[in-house]
């Protein structure tokens, strides 16, 4: 199972590098099922895999001049505010077991893998539906600010909670509140989702116990799979494998709902 891990902790960075996002919906599957990581702790690993590898990503559209500092800021202090505080205060806030009803204990591992699930099926909406997003484009750069605010301290909430990167969330934000052409939108939310994934990470508690080589090792894969997608993307347009990758994240998620509260 091991080996299917290493494979698929791959396919996280291809992903990313090939569609600019959703990738990291992958992240935390992938530890709980593949490496039998215990879901809280692989929220905190999925953090820094995200940000490594993200950072790692964002450093192509860095040199291409096709990130938007100005919008990062803005987007990012909220969001990269939300998930400290969630890490380091939130979660470890949250009792291990909730609630149970007719016999069934609903525990904080469980209520986590089903946020998460809940996330990717949203998120598979998000890419499987046709984007009209690269509509604009020759527009003035401009800024909502009260809800580019507040989509940054939803964002950095739910990153804290799942650990997901929230690039399907951030990209449509970028490109309808700050009017960024589409691939400026993918090389800004890179930055954005490697600086609050990893400063989130920071916040983790101390009393998680991160198993350093296990962590480099798989960010060291995902790395590999982000340039491996960059330079497939340069041969095959990523949005058209956008919508098969969205319906396998949905068929995904109904999964994780499934397994954790029926098995």
């Amino acid at each position: 199972m091991e080996y299917f891990g290493y494979f698929a902790s791959i396919l996280i960075g291809v992903a990313l590098g090939l569609i600019g996002g959703g990738g990291s919906i992958l992240t935390v599957p992938v530890l709980v099922y593949l490496f039998g990581v215990e879901p809280v702790i692989a929220t905190a690993y999925s953090l820094f895999i995200v940000g490594f590898t993200s950072a790692v990503g964002s450093v192509d559209y860095l040199h291409k001049g096709l990130v938007n500092i100005k919008t990062a800021i803005v987007f990012g202090i909220p969001s990269i505010i939300a998930v400290f505080m969630t890490r380091a205060y939130i979660v470890p806030a949250i009792p291990s077991y909730i609630f149970s009803f007719s016999g069934f204990i609903v525990t904080k591992s469980i209520l986590l893998m089903v946020l998460f699930a809940i996330l990717m099926i949203a998120a598979s909406f998000s890419m499987i539906k046709k984007d009209k997003s690269d509509i604009i484009r020759n527009e003035a750069v401009k800024f909502n600010y009260p809800l580019i605010l507040i989509e940054g301290a939803i964002v950095g909430s739910l990153t804290g909670l799942v650990g997901a990167g929230g690039g399907f969330l951030i990209i449509p934000a970028l490109v309808v509140l700050s009017k960024l052409p589409m691939k400026e939108a993918i090389g800004t939310s890179l930055v954005i989702i490697a600086t609050k994934s990893l400063i989130g990470f920071i916040g983790e508690s101390n009393e998680t116990i991160i198993d350093w080589r296990f962590l480099s090792l798989i960010s060291a894969f995902a790395t590999v799979g982000i340039f491996i997608g960059m330079a497939i993307s340069k041969k095959i347009d990523g949005a058209k494998l956008k919508p098969a990758f969205g319906w396998f994240v949905m068929v995904m998620g109904v999964y994780i709902i499934i397994k954790e509260l029926f098995f």
